[in-house]
């Protein structure tokens, strides 16, 4: 029977059919059906392919593409229902063709082995996702410098170690998070870029004697040229790899922004307030207004990135060529790549929608302890060497926190008694908006460089929405 007969190609070399527990270990349909597009695609230009180069009749490939194109309908309706026993997407899809065409389908597969066929399949998915990865991206870099650019007035402490460091605007801090997204597309950018050549026509590991046209396969397919060995075309998973690590590295800088989000949230902190739809509320406690999302996000980083070092131990010790433990590149790749764009989604309509409470972010960045280090650095204006500029600084704060006043209470006479280059005003030196200004490097958050970093990050929207297009595929 044509429905056996494609459901286990290798039939004719057993005497024993497959014990149903292996049937059910070594499926793969489950997970490898959401290739069933690109599997298409690449059969169609392997088909018209073999007409071209005289191995099919025009007749026979013909009525293979018309074939293809109906389980294509069928997929995309729902009416073809896959059947586990045929082990893959790749064998249900040869299946059908044969209750669909009859003995012709067994011609689609001259020249082809499954193994450059996943391989195939695999960077088509891929070059197909990373446009819609980067469309999800785009529109939270938008949302952050939309805030960027509402908030440019907003001054808030920086941090490091967690502790109060100096003053910086929001608009900055946005901006902040906006480029080290901006490397993350770059990345998916160049990860794309780097996936164009075509497995196609490699074989199980050696080629095929028969004359297949490996050019006119790969450029109709949208690759620039055939992969140059043929045994690594179909045993490499570096641009899986490189994907997953992209993606794992792009969940980093999302969990980084959470983790602020959950801290802003909190009532110690108060700087931020969660929209209610972008909330959650607790099951025993009415009061509570919880920041899920961002903890979500946070967590489901941990995820990606197990993602990512479940296919680097699978591939560590593999040699060449193909080798079955190669199933299992999948699903960490398929669950990494919609879990980011989930977690993209999901985080832009909450940074887009949360209220920013200036008073509390402004009443923090008050503290002219934040200041102490521009004290230092009037001093080295002053000729003054550093070190010996930050020890005088540091008895200053000393005093201060001493006397229990802030450094903005010492008078004059107090600093100078520290130092007589300190001969400034203390009520116009320790001003936070003054301190910002002063910090006009580029790269700071004085308003002229927050303005040309603001200009900056438009350039690089418009940049990529028009690389991306209206399609999202880049040429």
């Amino acid at each position: 029977m044509a429905d056996e007969k494609t459901s286990k190609p290798w039939a004719g070399r057993f005497q024993k059919a497959a014990d149903p527990a292996l049937e059910s270990f070594s499926s793969s349909v489950h997970f490898d059906r959401r290739l069933w597009r690109q599997d298409l695609r690449g059969s169609v230009a392997h088909a018209r392919m073999l007409a071209k180069q005289g191995i099919l009749d025009e007749s026979e490939a013909e009525t293979l593409v018309r074939g293809l194109e109906r389980v294509g309908r069928e997929l995309a309706d729902g009416t073809l229902e896959l059947d586990p026993a045929a082990e893959d997407i790749h064998m249900n899809v040869e299946r059908r063709l044969y209750t669909l065409v009859g003995d012709v389908a067994g011609k689609l597969h001259s020249g082809r082995s499954r193994n450059d066929q996943v391989a195939t399949d695999l960077a088509l998915w891929m070059r197909d996702e990373i446009p819609r990865l980067r469309r999800v991206l785009l529109d939270l870099r938008s949302v952050l410098v939309e805030r960027a650019t509402g908030e440019v007035d907003v001054i808030l402490p920086g941090y490091t170690h967690l502790q109060r460091a100096q003053p910086v605007r929001l608009a900055h801090h946005w901006l902040a998070h906006f480029e080290a997204l901006s490397r993350d597309d770059s990345r998916l950018r160049d990860a794309r870029a780097r996936i164009s050549h075509s497995p196609l026509g490699a074989g199980a590991l050696a080629g095929t004697t028969l004359p297949l046209d490996r050019d006119a396969t790969a450029l109709e397919l949208g690759f620039e040229a055939p992969a140059r060995n043929s045994l690594d075309a179909i045993s490499s998973r570096d641009a899986a790899l490189e994907l997953l690590s992209n993606t794992a590295i792009l969940m980093i800088h999302l969990s980084r922004i959470c983790e602020e989000l959950v801290l802003w949230n909190s009532s110690e902190f108060g700087f931020v307030e969660m929209d209610d739809s972008f909330s959650t509320g607790s099951s025993l406690m009415p009061q509570k207004k919880n920041p899920d999302v961002a903890e979500l996000v946070r967590g489901k980083s941990g995820r990606v990135v197990g993602d990512l070092v479940s296919l680097l131990v699978t591939m560590k010790g593999l040699p060449l060529a193909y080798n079955r433990d190669m199933q299992e590149d999948k699903e960490p790749l398929f669950d990494a790549v919609e879990t980011a764009c989930a977690c993209l989604e999901v985080l832009s309509g909450t940074i887009r929608t949360l209220r920013v409470n200036r008073q509390a972010m402004a009443a923090a960045a008050a503290d002219p302890m934040l200041l102490a280090t521009d004290l230092a650095e009037h001093l080295v204006e002053a000729r003054v060497p550093f070190r010996e500029a930050h020890e005088v600084v540091g008895r200053i704060v000393a005093h201060a926190l001493d006397a229990g006043a802030p450094l903005s209470a010492l008078s004059r006479d107090t600093l100078t008694g520290f130092h007589p280059a300190l001969d400034i005003d203390p009520a116009t030196f320790f001003s936070a908006e003054r301190s910002l200004e002063a910090r006009s490097l580029v790269g700071g958050p004085a308003r002229k460089a927050v303005d040309a970093a603001l200009r900056e990050a438009q350039r690089l929207i418009e940049t990529t929405r028009e690389e991306l297009g209206a399609t999202g595929d880049p040429a």
